[in-house]
């Protein structure tokens, strides 16, 4: 079974699970990466439907499954993964004035990938985006493109190496128009036009908002907005610099499960870094991540260590408990506790032994301890700050 078989049959089981916008914006992913207008007008014709007729659930999941069914008799080869779009040898940037320089940064980002950009304030995340970008010039090492990214111009270039920051520029005219304007500069007219703006609204979630301005739109929105731009322009790279910042616990999820799935689009696979503060968040959907520490990167291979066998190393839990520090350490010494500290009113606990949260758990269950929060973070970049903070 190809990616999209694989596709159209997870769509349908959501649906089946009730889990129905999950389905649906998978349902969009699928149709965008047929690109045939027809499809497209199907789709929009059951958005517009639905907005008139929110009541009427039964009806609207019998639309996409017909949908569905359509989508079933379409073949799309599986192409364009794992092709190396960007690589960087002993990338360096140097500031004047300043000992803090960024790198030296290895990278090889491919097609489908995701790159998480992790690190405290002022370490260099921005800069290091902007440079990938050919906004900022580097000082040592090489930056190398995929065969068809090298043989474009500067500027043909740049706009396949599409940098968002956090603070996007103001607009003025609808949202729509905007996109409009915007698939008009990139090759899209007439019907073709309509009906992809129209496809990337409703797949950001921007249907209702479509005529809205620039003041009319939160931050959140207006940060979809920019990613629903950019999609039109069929970037091969796509920087994101903190695109989280302005959304909150939900739309953070669903803005990362989104970009996870677009980047595996059947039309134009790409590659995607970001940057964010959300480690947690950031990590469920990165498969490599950079922890930049006073410019010098800590690389983490999250397919590598999710697959590893880590026997004899370490766990590391971060924990908010209702009991005294020598109370825990006595409960938790025949575990071959190493050490705990105090961090931000959590306890932050290493125990020479790995994956043993089962135990710790239990432990605190059997003596009735209050247990607010646990997380086991042996494996998330969030032990690299606790590191620095009680280096």
């Amino acid at each position: 079974m190809n990616k999209f078989q694989t596709k159209i049959n997870q769509c349908r089981n959501h649906l089946l699970n009730q889990d129905i916008d999950l389905g649906f914006r998978r349902l969009v992913d699928c149709v965008l990466d047929t690109q045939n207008l027809d499809l497209y007008s199907h789709i929009i014709e059951i958005v517009s439907w639905y907005d008139e007729n929110p009541a009427d659930t039964e009806t609207y999941l019998d639309k996409l499954n017909t949908l569905i069914t359509k989508l079933e008799q379409i073949e799309i080869p599986d192409s364009g993964f794992d092709q190396t779009l960007i690589t960087t040898k002993d990338l360096k940037k140097q500031y004047p004035r300043s000992a803090f320089a960024i790198g030296p940064i290895d990278i090889e980002l491919k097609a489908g990938e995701i790159w998480g950009l992790v690190g405290e304030n002022g370490n260099g995340k921005t800069s290091l985006l902007r440079v990938l970008a050919k906004d900022l010039q580097y000082d040592q090492g090489e930056i190398s493109y995929e065969s068809k990214l090298e043989k474009l111009d500067s500027y043909n270039l740049r706009t396949q190496l599409t940098y968002i920051p956090q603070r996007t520029p103001k607009w003025y005219g609808s949202l729509k128009s905007n996109l409009k304007f915007t698939a008009s500069q990139y090759g899209l007219s007439g019907i073709e036009n309509e009906l992809t703006v129209l496809m990337y609204i409703i797949r950001f979630g921007l249907w209702k908002f479509r005529n809205h301005v620039w003041n009319e739109l939160s931050s959140g929105y207006k940060m979809r907005f920019e990613l629903a731009r950019t999609f039109l322009r069929k970037p091969r790279l796509l920087l994101l610099d903190e695109p989280l910042a302005n959304l909150d616990v939900l739309a953070q999820q669903v803005v990362l499960e989104d970009l996870k799935n677009m980047s595996q689009s059947l039309s134009n696979p790409l590659g995607i870094v970001l940057s964010s503060q959300q480690l947690f968040e950031v990590e469920k959907i990165a498969d490599k991540l950079i922890f930049l520490k006073n410019g010098k990167p800590i690389y983490v291979n999250q397919n590598e260590e999710k697959e590893a066998v880590n026997e004899g190393s370490q766990t590391i839990l971060e924990m908010d408990l209702e009991i005294e520090k020598d109370k825990l350490s006595e409960l938790l010494a025949p575990l071959s506790l190493q050490k705990i500290t105090y961090n931000g009113g959590v306890y932050i606990v290493h125990i020479d032994k790995a994956g043993c949260i089962n135990e710790v758990l239990q432990i605190l269950i059997n003596q009735q301890v209050p247990i607010i929060y646990v997380r086991d973070i042996s494996k998330s970049t969030r032990r690299f700050f606790i590191q620095k903070q009680h280096a």
